[in-house]
């Protein structure tokens, strides 16, 4: 049988089997992938796709992450169901749809309008009422509504994120990639409770750039 005519479950066990493989074996995180239908993030052009293992084109010039990716670094956070989470970089959604699941608030910020608007419609449709969204500079943060138990970044930072990280609760937990180049690290800060953190790189990651400010036309 080819995987064009396989059903949805049979490519989605699959996926869940591959992510398993890989590490991702958190069961909270990987329920959170199971229920949350990516073909509704993914462009047309690809949802023949939406299964695969693979970063894919969203509009913008930005992707949708690599399950595998989307996966580690939701577990890597480790929430709780009473967190609060900033997710910077809203993108297709498809992200902030898996911390949804797990997370008690999630608090995301987009620099495109138009990722943004498509974005909010997708969670209409999921009916996923503990999202709030922001359009605004994500390298900013969410100071309004500081502290965070947990900060995700799904966008390269040129070094440490400081302003993010001064917006975690002293034992929050940051996960973002670091670096200027085409392949980054990526880095989880735990706090220690005292104001410090404790650094760990993970993997390397390719991201699309974190930007100053907002886009003015898209």
């Amino acid at each position: 049988m080819s995987e064009e005519a396989e059903s949805p479950e049979t490519r989605m066990a699959r996926l869940i089997l591959a992510l398993r493989s890989q590490g991702v074996v958190d069961a909270k995180v990987l329920n959170a992938v199971e229920g949350t239908p990516r073909e509704l993030f993914t462009p047309e052009l690809f949802k023949e796709r939406a299964f695969e293992d693979s970063a894919l084109p969203i509009a913008c010039g930005q992707t949708i992450s690599q399950p595998f990716i989307v996966g580690l670094m939701t577990q890597a956070l480790k929430i709780d169901r009473r967190d609060r989470v900033l997710e910077i970089g809203t993108g297709s959604g498809y992200q902030t749809a898996i911390l949804s699941k797990i997370a008690r608030l999630v608090y995301t910020v987009e620099r495109y309008r138009t990722l943004m608007g498509e974005a909010e419609g997708r969670f209409k449709t999921l009916g996923l009422t503990n999202v709030i969204t922001r359009f605004g500079d994500g390298g900013a943060g969410w100071p309004e509504q500081a502290p965070f138990d947990r900060v995700m970044v799904t966008a390269a930072a040129p070094g440490e994120p400081t302003a993010l990280l001064s917006q975690l609760k002293p034992a929050g937990i940051l996960v973002a990639p670091i670096g200027k180049g085409p392949v980054q690290v990526l880095r989880r800060y735990v706090g220690d409770g005292k104001g410090g953190f404790a650094v760990e790189d993970l993997i390397e990651v390719r991201f699309v750039p974190l930007l100053d400010g907002v886009a003015k036309e898209l």
